[in-house]
């Protein structure tokens, strides 16, 4: 029997775009228990959001992630290179969940986006601030003027290895001042730990 710290209740309110069989949801949360991880809070209900998950320091994150989506029933999309969208793979791909971007376009990564959020009647988009496995000392900051320029919340999700939760946060309303709002959602993330603490930009460098 499930121990309740170990449980995984987390249900998608009726507006978060959603795929998947009860069954394959079972199994994930099956995996995720047995994986000894548990779910605290839940996704906005919106059909439109950006979700910034963090930190990002090891390949285990990526699993971790596609669990919980498996787990949540959840339609999520993320950006691929333009190239990796052709032929037999790029259906694949699209049937993923891939949005592919061109960053030879003439407006960049960002303005492909917030066209494709505002051509379409929902949309989950899942990225990674930090970008990277390896450490870095500040966030990149597309995701803010994607949620900005299309007008949606910011979604943050914690994967926290140091208790094993996917930590959902409420939903965060981009203002003007980019700066505060990256440091006030740097600031979520204080204490949680990834896979590889080291790594993660939301923890000091380690000394030389």
């Amino acid at each position: 029997m499930t121990t309740p710290e170990r449980s995984w209740s987390t249900e998608l309110g009726p507006q978060v775009p959603s795929r998947g069989s009860r069954p394959v949801r079972a199994l994930a949360r099956w995996a995720l228990r047995l994986w000894r991880w548990r779910s605290d809070g839940s996704l906005p209900d919106v059909g439109k959001a950006v979700v910034i998950v963090a930190p990002h320091t090891s390949n285990w994150d990526f699993v971790a992630g596609a669990l919980a989506m498996l787990a949540l029933g959840l339609r999520v999309t993320f950006l691929g290179k333009h190239t990796v969208f052709r032929g037999p793979l790029g259906g694949l791909m699209r049937w993923l969940g891939g949005i592919p971007v061109d960053r030879r376009v003439r407006g960049g990564v960002v303005a492909q986006v917030v066209d494709r959020f505002r051509s379409s009647d929902s949309l989950i988009l899942a990225l990674s601030p930090e970008g990277t496995r390896r450490r870095v000392e500040r966030w990149h900051v597309g995701f803010w003027y994607i949620a900005r320029g299309a007008g949606v919340p910011i979604a943050p999700v914690a994967l926290d290895w140091g208790t094993r939760t996917l930590r959902f946060f409420p939903p965060f309303e981009t203002t003007d001042d980019q700066a505060e709002d990256i440091a006030a959602l740097q600031g979520l993330f204080a204490g949680i730990r990834g896979r590889r603490p080291a790594l993660s930009a939301t923890e000091p460098a380690s000394p030389e």
